[in-house]
C-alpha cells in the first residue's frame, strides 16, 4: 500500500492549483483548423504543470502578411578587384566566372496567391531568390534559372541582371519532365559553356493532412517534384559535370523535416520526401566523388516565407 499512495502523492504535488482562468483544451485534430483552433501548450517550472491553449484567429484564406515581412534586398555584384586581396581560404568562398543553375518555384509580391500558399523554396523571392543573389555576388559569370511560372520567372531573372550586371537566363521547364531538362541543361551548356554549380531549391509541400486520409495522387504528385525532379536535374547537371571532366558543386535543399517530425502538423509526404533528398544526396556524393563532383544537402529550419504564413500554422509557430 506504501507505494500507491506515494505515487498518489507524487501526482498530487504536481497538479496544477485550479485559478478563475479556463483553459480549453486543445483541439489536435487536423487538417485545415476550423472554428477556434486551439493548440496545446504544456509546460513545467518548478514542478508545476501548466497547460494554456493559444488560439489561431482565422482571417481569411490568404497568407498572413506581418509588417516588414519580405523586405527586398538588391544584390552587390562582387568587385574583380577584390579577388587579388583575398586570402587563399576566403577565395574558396568565391565562383568566380562559374555557371550556376538554380530550379525552385520563382514568386514575387501579391502574385498567384496558390503560390504563396503552396511553395516552399523559389528562386524568384524568398529562400531561392536569395540563394541566387548569393551565387551571384560571388563572381559567378552566368545563371540559370529552372521554373514552371513564366511571368514571375522573367521578372527574377531580370532583377537579378539588373543588380549584378551577371548574365541571367530563365527556362519555364517542369522538374518532373527528364526530356525537357536534359534539352534544358544542354542549352545552359551551349550557351555558358559549362554547369559548374546546381542549387535544386524545387519543391511543394502539403501541411495539416491526414495520413489515413492523404489523396494517393497528391501524396504521388508531391514525392515526384520532391524527390524525383531532385533527382532529374542532379542526372542532367552532373552528365554535363563528367562529360567535361571539371568536376562541380551539387546542393540539394532538403529539410529539418527530413530528419525530425514536424508537430503538430500531419505532413508525411513532405517529411517523407525530404528524407529521401538526405539519403539520395548522400548516395550520389559516394557515387560522383571519383568525378570530382560534391553533393551535399542543406536542411533548413522554419524561416518567415510565404509558405509559412498561413493562419492555419500560425498557432503552431508559437508554441
Amino acid at each position: 500500500m506504501a507505494r500507491p499512495a506515494l505515487g498518489l502523492a507524487s501526482r498530487r504535488a504536481f497538479r496544477r492549483t485550479p485559478t478563475p482562468t479556463t483553459i480549453v483544451r486543445a483541439n489536435l485534430s487536423t487538417g485545415i483548423r476550423q472554428l477556434n483552433p486551439l493548440v496545446s501548450v504544456v509546460s513545467y517550472s518548478d514542478g508545476e504543470r501548466m497547460q494554456e491553449g493559444i488560439e489561431a484567429k482565422p482571417e481569411g484564406t490568404g497568407p498572413v502578411m506581418p509588417p516588414g515581412n519580405d523586405l527586398q534586398k538588391t544584390a552587390n555584384p562582387l568587385n574583380a578587384s577584390v579577388y587579388s586581396q583575398l586570402s587563399p581560404t576566403l577565395f574558396k568562398f568565391t565562383l568566380q566566372d562559374k555557371v550556376a543553375v538554380v530550379t525552385g518555384q520563382v514568386n514575387t509580391f501579391g502574385l498567384r496567391l496558390m503560390i504563396e500558399l503552396t511553395t516552399k523554396n523559389r528562386a524568384g523571392r524568398g529562400l531561392g531568390f536569395n540563394m541566387a543573389q548569393s551565387v551571384a555576388e560571388v563572381g559567378v559569370r552566368g545563371i540559370a534559372i529552372l521554373d514552371v511560372q513564366q511571368e514571375i520567372g522573367d521578372q527574377a531573372a531580370r532583377d537579378l541582371s539588373e543588380q549584378t550586371g551577371v548574365d541571367v537566363r530563365f527556362y519555364r521547364v517542369d522538374v518532373r519532365d527528364g526530356v525537357s531538362i536534359g534539352h534544358t541543361i544542354q542549352d545552359v551548356v551551349d550557351h555558358f559553356g559549362e554547369v559548374n554549380v546546381l542549387i535544386n531549391a524545387a519543391s511543394i509541400a502539403d501541411s495539416n493532412i491526414k495520413a489515413e486520409t492523404y489523396d494517393l495522387d497528391k501524396f504521388r504528385r508531391l514525392i515526384d517534384i520532391n524527390v524525383t525532379g531532385t533527382f532529374i536535374t542532379t542526372q542532367a547537371c552532373a552528365q554535363q559535370m563528367i562529360k567535361a571532366r571539371t568536376g562541380g558543386s551539387i546542393i540539394n535543399i532538403a529539410s529539418m523535416s527530413g530528419s525530425v517530425v514536424n508537430f503538430p502538423q500531419e505532413q508525411c509526404s513532405y517529411n517523407a520526401s525530404k528524407a529521401a533528398v538526405i539519403q539520395l544526396t548522400k548516395s550520389l556524393a559516394a557515387e560522383w566523388a571519383r568525378h570530382g563532383i560534391r553533393v551535399n544537402s542543406i536542411s533548413p529550419g522554419y524561416m518567415d516565407t510565404a509558405l509559412n504564413r498561413v493562419p492555419g500554422l500560425e498557432a503552431q509557430k508559437k508554441i
